[in-house]
């Protein structure tokens, strides 16, 4: 098959999992169970791994044309076919709980894929493919017609249960196909309903009604939340995504909805992000405080409190399991061609056994912001996290780790993490009235300024006349733009204010992209965003206000970002939906509405 660039691709979203859907009208990754599950549908992996088509016949054909957009505050996608026959709207979302409003959004998800045809104008053939493959590919499954009409896709643990409404199936050996036509006027509905091998066959939803069931749920989620400042609409956009690649159960945010999709085609830095990074979790509840979406900030800390566990002498792990679990290994997928042939397929992400000293300070730091939201005396677990956590920076800042890139070569005195280990400390002596009697707030202040002098004196390199991204390091590294970003030095600081201007200059890749280091492949959205911040507390707002504008041009067409932007061609590059791309356009947002905000 032709691969489809990775911004044709929509995110459908029921807060437990989320699947992409193509703009050919093919859903090319699902994987029902949650976020980090096996797939069902992989083809975004190899042509082989599945995938559930639905479309005109003559799509790809001379005038064909598409058109698609999100119902308004909502991860429903509509894409209209226009062809020379007529038009038709394929409306696609993953199945809210019936009656779930407002944060129940996700806690009970059916697990159901909804597709409902709708024809326009005129009469418009139409194709349908239906192709399982779970296990990422790996299981081809029988299937069973059904007493209902239905079609029962078994294979390995799982099952699926396809119903096409009014469309009789055909099946094909391992495959459903069936081509029928829809006029002006006629509603076709079509369910994908995901069960487990042994116990009982899902019960079928009726298409029409679960979409507009749905379409209501997200939409009265949205409607509690209140954004006024600049770029309503991308900001709520963007929550939107952010709410999307939450695992409502748990309140753990996945990282991305995808594994191993490259930073460069061809290229071996594949990786699974399908967890929740600390780090992320942290940046997102603070976008989310922006985004006025605060309410659930105790149940989130809960689950990052009982993630981690009892702060020991080991490092805090990076990344999780969507609920809570720490051994995340990795492992390649051998039979899997990757995207555009880039190999290994990775399942699994091994860097939850790095150290990265920076993860305590974006926690501690997401605490203090929410501290109205989590009251006067924060609850046991939450305050034996902020405890142990300033306790073990207190005791290993000095150490060297993998920074926040996750290098997978030898660790270092990363600058960044040596920054975040002074947040850490910073708002740990913040917090001290509300952490009882075992806060030795006046150690941690003589700690936090001791990591000041350090990296002050050792962070800076004269040769390049600006801050490295390491101890006695000349490369430079984006991660640097952070220091103004978190109170450690003023952007109008004259170091800092070299240290930006050298990293504009030397990492920037066109159009208001930067990368992360000289050799980084592609510009990394987030750190451009961060760019824009830091012209903000320059001083520099038209500046900010011009280079936000270009990156927000780096969108899909439907307002999703990826990891990064491929310089040369535009194209978006890395795992999609990426929660730090959005994370970063937030934040980006209300700076240039409030650049007083902390």
């Amino acid at each position: 098959m032709d691969q489809l660039a990775i911004s044709d691709y929509g995110f459908l979203s029921d807060c437990r999992s989320g699947a992409l859907v193509g703009r050919d009208g093919s859903i090319d990754w699902w994987c029902p169970d949650r976020f980090d599950s096996p797939s069902v549908f992989g083809r975004v992996l190899d042509p082989e791994a599945g995938h559930f088509r639905l479309a005109p016949t003559a799509a790809g054909l001379p005038g064909h044309r598409v058109e698609r957009a999100y119902v308004a505050d909502t991860l429903v996608l509509r894409t209209v076919h226009h062809t020379p026959e007529g038009s038709v709207a394929v409306t696609d979302a993953l199945a809210a709980e019936f009656g779930a409003r407002g944060h129940q959004l996700g806690m009970n998800s059916p697990a159901v894929l909804l597709r409902v045809v709708e024809g326009l104008a005129g009469r418009v053939r139409m194709s349908l493919d239906f192709r399982p493959r779970p296990e990422y590919g790996l299981l081809t499954p029988y299937l069973h017609g059904q007493p209902d009409g239905g079609v029962l896709a078994a294979a390995g643990p799982v099952v699926l249960v396809l119903h096409t409404d009014g469309v009789p199936p055909h099946v094909d050996r391992d495959r459903v196909r069936q081509e029928f036509e829809v006029s002006a006027g006629q509603v076709v509905g079509f369910d994908v309903a995901y069960g487990q091998a042994y116990g009982t066959v899902p019960a079928r939803l009726e298409p029409v009604a679960a979409l507009a069931e749905t379409v209501q749920a997200w939409q009265a989620y949205r409607e509690s939340h209140h954004y006024d400042g600049r770029y309503r609409e991308q900001v709520r956009h963007s929550a939107t995504v952010l709410t999307g690649l939450t695992y409502a159960r748990s309140g753990a945010v996945a990282a991305a909805l995808t594994t191993s999709l490259p930073e460069r085609i061809g290229g071996d830095h594949n990786y699974d992000y399908r967890y929740s990074w600390l780090r992320d979790f942290a940046m997102t509840l603070r976008a989310l405080w922006v985004a006025a979406c605060p309410s659930e900030a105790s149940r989130l800390f809960a689950w990052a409190a009982r993630s981690i566990g009892r702060v020991g002498p080991d490092p805090v792990p990076v990344l999780f399991g969507l609920e809570g679990e720490r051994d995340v290994s990795e492992h390649e997928c051998a039979h899997l061609r990757g995207y555009g042939g880039s190999l290994p397929v990775r399942v699994g992400n091994d860097a939850w056994r790095q150290r990265q000293l920076d993860v305590p300070g974006e926690v501690l730091s997401a605490v203090w912001q929410l501290r109205d939201h989590l009251g006067e005396a924060l609850d046991t677990e939450l305050r034996e996290m902020v405890l142990g956590l300033a306790e073990q920076v207190a005791a290993t800042w000095h150490l060297p780790d993998r920074g926040i890139w996750e290098t997978r070569d030898t660790d270092r005195h990363y600058l960044t993490s040596k920054v975040l280990c002074w947040v850490a400390l910073d708002r740990a002596v913040r917090l001290a009235p509300r952490l009882g009697g075992r806060a030795d707030a006046r150690r941690w202040a003589r700690i936090r300024d001791e990591i000041r002098t350090t990296v002050l004196r050792d962070g800076w390199h004269e040769r390049t006349g600006a801050y490295g991204g390491a101890f006695g390091s000349p490369e430079l590294d984006a991660s640097v733009l952070l220091l103004p970003l978190v109170g450690f030095l003023p952007a109008t600081d004259p170091r800092m204010r070299a240290t930006i201007e050298a990293v504009e200059s030397g990492l920037g890749a066109g159009e208001g992209l930067v990368r992360r280091w000289d050799t980084d492949p592609a510009g990394f959205l987030p750190c451009s965003f961060w760019l824009v911040e830091c012209l903000v507390l320059a001083g520099e707002q038209g500046r900010a206000e011009a280079l936000f504008e270009r990156l927000l041009g780096h969108a899909n067409d439907i307002g999703l970002f990826s990891e990064q932007i491929d310089p040369r061609t535009g194209a978006q590059v890395g795992n999609t939906p990426q929660a730090l791309s959005h994370i970063g356009l937030v934040s980006a947002a209300w700076r240039l509405t409030d650049p007083t905000t902390d």
